[in-house]
Parts: structure tokens; C-alpha cells; sequence
């Protein structure tokens, strides 16, 4: 029963709807009514910039980060790894599925990639880390939020199955539900990429400039 409830509260900080919380509270806007039409740190970065994107996208990495935590009420899964293990991806998944179908928003949510990173984040550190920096090589190549999200993805069950070999099969479950989620969650996005229309976000303006001078040169 109490796991239960954690995990029902768990649901509820996945539903805080951070983007809209901002959109609002800034710019008097449904940022739902913008862009992809997504309340998620991809569409306000592409619709409000850079500096809302990342507010965005860190207070939803808290809430999945948070969720996972609820863990600790429970003194029972201080001493039991496994079950401890199976709880906290329980409370993250709560949180995302949160995020995507928010009761504080009417269920339209975002994606849920920056919560899934908060939720891996404190379940796993050193994987999400690794997980980083696929994302942020891939957003300063490219300047894709969404391609960055899915190969980031993708490469969660290559360093969970390969490169770190964990024998843990909660794990293993896990990272391969991920990557499918996430691709299944951007297929617009990924039919836009094919088509050369995706919005990229707007960062490394500068780069871009000193590209298009020494073209014009």
C-alpha cells in the first residue's frame, strides 16, 4: 500500500508542467499553441530560446530525479539492492508517464526524455552520464534537440547490455523500454529529419555566422 502511494505521488511531480508553468508565467502563452505544439524542453527551446529551453529541461530532469528518490521513505529497500532497484525504476516510470500525461495539464505533456535522464540519473550516475555526452556532442554537431534525445536513447542499452555489462535484468528491461519509448515518442521528429524541415535550437549562432562568412568568402 505504501509503495502504492509513493508511486501515485511519484505519477503527480512527473505531472508539474513545467513548460507551461514558464510559458506563462513569462510570455502570457500556451506554449502547447507553438512549435510541435509540445509541452517539453525541446519545443521551448525552439519556441521561447535557449535560456527557458534549459529551464525546462532541468526542472524536468529534477522532477523524474525526485520521483526516484520517494525511495527513501522506505527504510526496507535501504538493505535490499535488488527490490530497491525495482522500486526506484518503478517511481521513475511513474514520473515519466507523468510527464507525458500530465492531470495537471488536461494529459497533454511533453516526451518525457529529460525526465527519463533525471529518473537514470539517480538511478544509474555513471550511465547517464555516458548517456550526457552522446547528448550534448550530438546537439553541438547538429543542433537537434530530438536526434540528440534519440541517439542519446540508443546508446542507453549499448553502454547497459556492453560497454558496463550489467548482469541486472531489471536493467537490461529497462534500457531497451527506454530506447524503444524514446524513438516511438519522436517518429514526427524523425520524419522531419529524413525531410531536412526540423527545427534546429536556437544556440551556437556564432558558429553558424562564421560558417556562412567563410562560405561567402
Amino acid at each position: 500500500m505504501k509503495e502504492l502511494l509513493l508511486i501515485v505521488i511519484a505519477y503527480f511531480i512527473g505531472s508539474i508542467p513545467t513548460a507551461l508553468i514558464i510559458s506563462k508565467r513569462f510570455f502570457g502563452v500556451d506554449i502547447r499553441d507553438y512549435g510541435s505544439g509540445n509541452m517539453g524542453a525541446t519545443n521551448t527551446f525552439r519556441v521561447l530560446g535557449s535560456r527557458y529551453g534549459t529551464m525546462v529541461m532541468i526542472f524536468d530532469m529534477l522532477k523524474g530525479l525526485l520521483a526516484v528518490e520517494l525511495y527513501n521513505f522506505l527504510p526496507y529497500y535501504f538493505h535490499n539492492e535488488l527490490e530497491r532497484t525495482n522500486f526506484m525504476i518503478g517511481l521513475g516510470l511513474a514520473a515519466v508517464v507523468g510527464h507525458i500525461f500530465p492531470i495537471f495539464a488536461g494529459f497533454r505533456g511533453g516526451k518525457g526524455v529529460a525526465t527519463l535522464f533525471g529518473m537514470l540519473l539517480a538511478v544509474q550516475p555513471i550511465i547517464a552520464i555516458s548517456c550526457t555526452g552522446v547528448f550534448v556532442l550530438v546537439l553541438y554537431l547538429t543542433r537537434y534537440v530530438s536526434l540528440s534525445s534519440i541517439l542519446a536513447a540508443l546508446s542507453l542499452p549499448i553502454s547497459v547490455l556492453w560497454i558496463w555489462n550489467e548482469h541486472e535484468v531489471m536493467y537490461r528491461v529497462f534500457a531497451l523500454l527506454v530506447a524503444a519509448l524514446v524513438i516511438f515518442m519522436h517518429q514526427k521528429n524523425i520524419g522531419r529529419i529524413l525531410r531536412g524541415v526540423e527545427s534546429r535550437i536556437p544556440i551556437l549562432k556564432h558558429r553558424d555566422r562564421r560558417k556562412s562568412r567563410r562560405r561567402g568568402e
